[in-house]
């Protein structure tokens, strides 16, 4: 029974020991807002040809830490999916406090992304090209659709719309294929490739199937979208 409370108070002791060495400090605003930024941007896939701005809540003049005990924990606050909006939650043990003292601050996350932008306002039906575009970087939180990310991407392709002057190109704004067009059709085999002109007898893009009609035996085909004016068809 002796050698219990021996090792009992023994423990104890070196315990109270380790609480007394460390050092309580209090934690700067700026190591706060860092740990919250570095505790989101963990938590983020990010694809190579994405920029990437976090902002945490400004807390200058709305917070005076207490002294904490290492370590000051930061996490989010929830397990839902990193948004636009981000609350993180720190906290430490505090010998100000006899519980643990915790504060939430909100991270802003924009993810951006390099978009194919009108350089000008583009009329319906026009032909695009080089100079009418231009790159910018856009939150994807602001685009809706299938944008572009490559110049070569569009040129040449017909806007069906007006696109004003800085609006993001997206796929429903264009034909690759317009109606009422010539077209090369292509039929491919594993070793052997036919090519023929058609007229397409619907709009298409990339991906597309529509129906286009041989030129040569006024036959009508079901044909895929492959490139500007270019459709292909199985053999």
């Amino acid at each position: 029974m002796k050698l219990y409370f021996v090792c009992f108070f023994y423990i104890l002791f070196n315990s109270l020991a380790v609480l007394a060495d460390e050092k309580a400090t209090v934690p700067s605003i700026s190591t706060i807002t860092e740990m919250a930024e570095e505790a989101v941007r963990k938590k983020i896939a990010l694809e190579p040809n994405a920029k990437l701005i976090i902002t945490p809540q400004d807390l200058s003049g709305r917070l005076v830490p207490p002294a904490c005990y290492p370590p000051v924990k930061v996490e989010l606050a929830s397990d839902r999916e990193i948004g636009r909006n981000n609350t993180v939650r720190v906290s430490c043990d505090s010998p100000d406090y006899d519980y643990p003292w915790q504060i939430f601050l909100s991270v802003r996350v924009e993810i951006m992304y390099p978009v194919v932008v009108a350089n000008e306002i583009l009329s319906p039906d026009s032909v695009i090209s080089p100079e009418q575009l231009n790159i910018e970087y856009l939150d994807q939180y602001s685009l809706r659709g299938r944008f572009f990310s490559d110049l070569n991407a569009v040129i040449g392709t017909k806007t069906k719309r007006r696109i004003n002057k800085g609006n993001p190109i997206l796929s429903n704004h264009l034909c690759f294929v317009c109606k009422g067009d010539g077209v090369s059709i292509y039929a491919k085999s594993h070793n052997l490739q036919i090519k023929t002109v058609g007229e397409a007898l619907r709009d298409g893009n990339i991906g597309d199937t529509i129906r286009v009609k041989n030129s040569n035996s006024n036959r009508e085909l079901e044909a895929t979208v492959i490139g500007i004016g270019e459709v292909e068809v199985r053999m």
